[in-house]
C-alpha cells in the first residue's frame, strides 16, 4: 500500500459513528479509523493463512517428529552443546 491518501465514504452504523465522535477529536478520526481497518485486516489475513495451511505440515514428511517435537528439539539441543564444548 502507499503512502498517499485518498477520500473514502463508508456508511457506519449511527451508534457506531456517535461512539467515534464522542471518544475520538475530530482531527484524528480518520487516522483512528485507518488504524483499526489495518489491524482487523491484518488478522483477516492471518486468519486467511492458517487456513488455506492447515493440514499442510503432514507427519509422513517429517518421521523425526513421531516422538513429538519435545524430544526432536532436546536432541537438537544436545547436539549443539555438545559442539559447543569442543
Amino acid at each position: 500500500m502507499g503512502s498517499g491518501t485518498r477520500q473514502a465514504n463508508f456508511v457506519l452504523p449511527e451508534d457506531l459513528l456517535e461512539e467515534l465522535k464522542a471518544n475520538v477529536s475530530p482531527r484524528q478520526q480518520s487516522r483512528f479509523v485507518a488504524e483499526a481497518l489495518k489491524k482487523e485486516l491484518r488478522r483477516v489475513r492471518l486468519a486467511k493463512v492458517i487456513e488455506t495451511s492447515f493440514g499442510a505440515w503432514k507427519e509422513t514428511d517429517h518421521p523425526e517428529l513421531a516422538r513429538g517435537a519435545e524430544t526432536f528439539v532436546r536432541r537438537l539441543r544436545k547436539s549443539t552443546r555438545t559442539r559447543r564444548r569442543r
